[in-house]
């Protein structure tokens, strides 16, 4: 039986990310945080834009970390946790930031999860769409 190392994500990746879902975010005009989190679930990097609302920088922080526990885009969840969803006490069920609002992905890397990444400023469809967009620059 062999083991697979993959490599986990590092600051240069992360830097990456922050600078691929900045460009999208300004190409539409919108102004963002982003968040980029480690496969533990600690702050790799972070970029608020100085007009974005201020609680897009709590927003992009939950997302990234919803995504990164549940392995899954927080635009998949969504249904998931409405009252009638399956998980619809998911969301206060822990004491932890957890966010199913569209903007969180899940970041792989050979098929292992290795991180996640969170936008929080625009409409949950547009962070969905550049969160996406920064993903294919890694």
């Amino acid at each position: 039986m062999s083991t697979t190392t993959v490599t986990p994500l590092t600051a240069a990746d992360a830097e990456t990310l922050v600078a691929a879902a900045r460009r999208a975010a300004d190409a539409a005009g919108v102004p963002v945080s982003i968040t980029v989190l480690d496969a533990g679930g600690h702050l790799l990097a972070f970029r608020r834009d100085e007009r974005a609302v201020l609680i897009s920088g709590e927003t992009s922080t939950a997302k990234a970390y919803t995504a990164l526990q549940l392995n899954a885009p927080t635009a998949d969840l969504v249904d998931l946790v409405k009252p009638d969803g399956p998980f619809h006490s998911l969301p206060t069920a822990l004491n932890k930031p957890l966010l199913f609002i569209a903007g969180g992905v899940p970041i792989h890397r050979d098929g292992q999860l290795i991180g996640a990444l969170g936008l929080g400023g625009g409409a949950p469809e547009q962070d969905h769409g550049f969160a996406q967009s920064a993903l294919q620059a890694l």
